[in-house]
């Protein structure tokens, strides 16, 4: 890392009027919306392949693709957290020079990684889709999707990188709003490839790969070429390969890593779930299926505001304010806790309006069951709210071992409670699925005193040593 001495000074958190709470409400919102269209975006692949004449078969094939996707990228997100944690506390600090020295090395980081899940991911895919259970003519679709994916991830994972980045100096309007001309692009994109319209030709399931794809690469190069400009102030991105810092990329993986085996331990634990329920009754898991849907948007508002707590914290602690990076947890606990407790009242008194968006029997066992599971989750959102806006403490402190913790305690409560109150107990779907929102209880009280003991404020100094 570079000596602060020889580093200039940018001007930092502490140079903006608004509150703490004004602040981290207008950081997150732009997050949000940067979260849901990155939902949407995989929404109309899904939507544009379902009007294809083997519109089955295409829609079970971007299934299979997008999970194998998800589990390749788990070192990206360690490394999109470990560079968070680093860009906001030299933010905080006014370190432009070590700004910019994070970002240049973390971008050739992105760029190696990325190489390295194209090569694995195009020489395993056909593996791991049969290891997933897709058949062969649903494979071969599988593949047309995957493989312009995973050999052109890079794009992907630039956009990624650089929304973190501008994240932790405090910028999440450029990256959102090149993702709304980037989406738009998509949406362009996948109706001339994938249905053959405006005289393209039609390429169905690649078609879609290759829009996304090129809408990906149309996004990274404007925030290259942004980035390159100055239009945000304090930060230079330079292209030309440099010699890697060894003590840098080392101190990314040791925060980064514990953030990646979270992403691993969340998809057991749900995982697990959809095991169980497979063993009760397959209509269960149809049900399980369509409240994922619905949790992925829900959970959105305060993921997002968990991560721009997580910037707010780096800014605070590189700082060394410890009492303004206190001030913004107590923020983001209200704001999480405010925003999804307004989702669990959608979820309560809507659930069946929202099932019948998917054009399920209002009458039917399905139903009855997915109506079951969304309140649940509606019960549970307060809870979750806690939970998640304690780990963007963590993460932003770059105590990722302590969330790690956290989440395998969690883990290991919710997996053995759900078998207990489904099978030996007698509960079925219901047992199985109330154990989640019991699980994040104990996450949340296992986070409040982590914060309380004041050790995640102490792992951040650390990590940069």
């Amino acid at each position: 890392m570079r000596s602060t001495k020889e580093s200039s000074r940018q001007s930092g958190p502490d140079d903006d009027p608004r509150s703490i709470p004004r602040r981290l409400f207008d950081l997150a919102l732009p997050v949000i919306g940067l979260n849901v269209l990155s939902v949407l975006a995989l929404a109309v692949d899904t939507a544009m392949c379902g009007r294809l004449a083997y519109a089955e078969d295409a829609l079970n094939a971007l299934g299979f693709a997008t999970q194998v996707v998800f589990l390749l990228m788990v070192a990206m997100m360690g490394l999109v957290v470990g560079t968070v944690a680093f860009v906001a506390r030299a933010h905080g600090k006014g370190d432009e020079a070590d700004v910019n020295h994070i970002l240049r090395q973390s971008t050739q980081l992105t760029v190696l990684v990325s190489l390295g899940v194209a090569l694995v991911g195009n020489l395993f895919a056909d593996d791991v889709l049969r290891l997933l259970g897709a058949s062969e003519d649903v494979m071969a679709l599988a593949l047309d999707y995957l493989r312009p994916n995973l050999s052109f991830t890079v794009f992907y994972y630039l956009n990624m990188l650089y929304a973190a980045v501008l994240r932790g100096v405090g910028n999440t309007r450029l990256p959102f709003v090149v993702a709304l001309g980037s989406n738009a692009l998509n949406v362009f994109f996948n109706y001339a490839l994938i249905l053959g319209n405006l005289g393209m030709p039609e390429l169905g399931v690649g078609g879609a790969a290759i829009g996304t794809v090129a809408s990906q690469a149309c996004g990274t190069l404007a925030l290259m070429v942004m980035l390159r400009r100055g239009a945000v102030p304090g930060i230079a991105l330079r292209l030309l390969p440099a010699k890697m810092d060894g003590a840098l990329a080392a101190a990314l993986a040791r925060v980064g890593a514990p953030a990646a085996l979270d992403m691993v331990i969340l998809n057991a634990g749900f995982a697990s779930i959809v095991g169980m329920l497979g063993r009760i009754d397959d209509v269960a898991v149809a049900a399980h299926g369509i409240g994922l849907r619905i949790q992925a948007l829900a959970f959105v508002p305060g993921l997002s505001i968990s991560q721009a707590t997580g910037a707010m914290v780096g800014n605070a602690l590189g700082a060394a304010d410890l009492q303004q990076a206190r001030a913004v947890v107590r923020a983001s606990v209200r704001l999480c806790v405010v925003v999804m407790s307004g989702i669990a009242i959608v979820l309560l008194l809507g659930a069946p309006q929202l099932v019948n968006i998917f054009d399920i029997p209002p009458e039917s066992h399905l139903s009855e069951l997915s109506v079951m599971w969304m309140r649940l989750l509606g019960f549970g959102m307060p809870i979750v709210g806690i939970h998640i806006a304690f780990m963007g403490t963590l993460r932003g402190a770059g105590a990722t071992q302590t969330s790690l913790r956290i989440n395998i305690i969690g883990t290991s409560l919710q997996i053995p409670l759900s078998w207990a109150l489904g099978f030996p107990l007698g509960l079925g779907a219901f047992g199985v699925w109330v154990a989640f929102p019991i699980s994040f209880a104990l996450k949340a009280l296992l986070g409040f005193l982590a914060y309380r003991s004041g050790k995640w404020a102490q792992a951040s100094l650390r990590a940069k040593g």
